[in-house]
């Protein structure tokens, strides 16, 4: 809901130069915190580290319209990456839980077509409040939206069998609990992919506006259904085809989908390219989620998605950090920016050409 109005609310603070920190700065606590969440999800529960997620989301949500300085904002974007850290990471090993393995990929899709419909109406809707009722009644929409996931989680059972209370010791994380190098293939492509994800979230309201869209949301609407239409497509490609052929035809067609938004100079030729990397993205987040559970451990499955995640936050950080060095809010620079994230995305294809593969189902 918020994000595509971001860019111009730190604008209007007078904090224009530091664009690209809106969602880098969101994706540092976001990756710091997920070797927490990951060890809390197997020790404590699934359900436990979903709530604590939702209840970050509820609290900056409200909070963002009393912080009228540029720092005091920056500060909230940190604090609001805890949500991206926990939320997800329970989500994905709860679902790992109760769905068997020759049908990850379909439900890891699924999970992915949930998020993608909230990711396709937030923001439309975001910017429609906020057009008409303004930023300060866009915060609190969102904030209410959170306490209804609240509200959810509250009602389901917890899967976790082997529980234990938590305690400070949970919060000590040693060494082995950083990451899982079982999934190390995934999250080298993961961190390569997600590097244009970064600089769409970051330069497209930019980029919208330059070719006459005012609704800066419309953009992510477009990128988000186009994701929500093909995620179970490709969820169930990959159980039946194998991970890595479906991660090499969604990586050749990120790599397409980024030319072609660096060459627009219109809103139709924008709209292509944002819809082509929607369908590229909605293959290949489920795809390498239902990899890292597939070479994860029974009872480390929550370490190896939260190591997934963490190369998913350093690549949309890295992403949306350099984006906004490379754009310098200039308008020449649109087509270097973009094409940067081609190039990354031709090396994630050439790298899992190159890979040998270990496991049967994510051959």
């Amino acid at each position: 809901m918020i994000i595509p109005e971001l860019p111009a609310y730190l604008t209007s603070l007078g904090g224009a130069e530091y664009k690209g920190l809106i969602i880098s700065l969101f994706t540092i606590t976001a990756m710091i915190s997920r070797p927490f969440s990951g060890k809390l999800a197997d020790k404590i529960g699934r359900v436990p580290v979903m709530m604590f997620g939702s209840t970050v989301c509820i609290l900056c949500s409200f909070i963002y319209p009393w912080l009228t300085g540029v720092y005091g904002f920056l500060f909230l974007r940190l604090v609001h990456g805890f949500s991206t850290g926990f939320t997800p990471t329970g989500q994905t090993a709860y679902l790992s839980d109760i769905i068997p393995a020759e049908r990850r990929g379909e439900a890891m899709g699924l999970l992915g077509t949930a998020g993608s419909v909230g990711m396709a109406g937030g923001p439309a809707l975001g910017g429609t409040v906020a057009n008409h009722f303004g930023l300060q009644s866009m915060f609190m929409c969102s904030s209410a939206l959170a306490i209804i996931s609240v509200v959810i989680l509250a009602g389901i059972r917890e899967t976790l069998k082997d529980k234990h209370r938590f305690g400070l010791h949970a919060l000590k994380v040693s060494k082995s609990d950083l990451f899982e190098p079982r999934v190390l293939t995934p999250c080298l492509v993961m961190v390569l992919c997600s590097y244009a994800y970064g600089a769409m979230f970051t330069i497209m309201p930019d980029f919208g506006e330059h070719v006459g869209i005012k609704n800066k949301g419309l953009l992510f609407t477009y990128l988000t259904v186009a994701s929500l239409l093909v995620r179970l497509i490709g969820g169930k490609a990959s159980d039946r085809w194998g991970r890595k052929p479906v991660l090499q035809v969604s990586t050749t067609l990120i790599a397409i989908a980024m030319i072609v938004v660096a060459l627009a100079e219109t809103q139709f030729q924008l709209i292509v390219g944002v819809t082509l990397y929607g369908f590229a993205q909605g293959t290949t987040s489920p795809t390498l989620l239902a990899w890292a559970t597939d070479l994860s451990e029974e009872n480390r499955k929550g370490r190896g998605i939260a190591s997934l995640y963490i190369f998913m936050e350093m690549g949309i950080g890295i992403g949306a950090f350099a984006s906004g060095l490379i754009f310098g809010n200039q308008i020449s620079n649109f087509f270097i920016t973009f094409s940067v994230c081609s190039g990354l995305a031709v090396a994630a294809f050439i790298y899992l050409g190159v890979h040998r593969s270990t496991v049967n189902v994510a051959s």
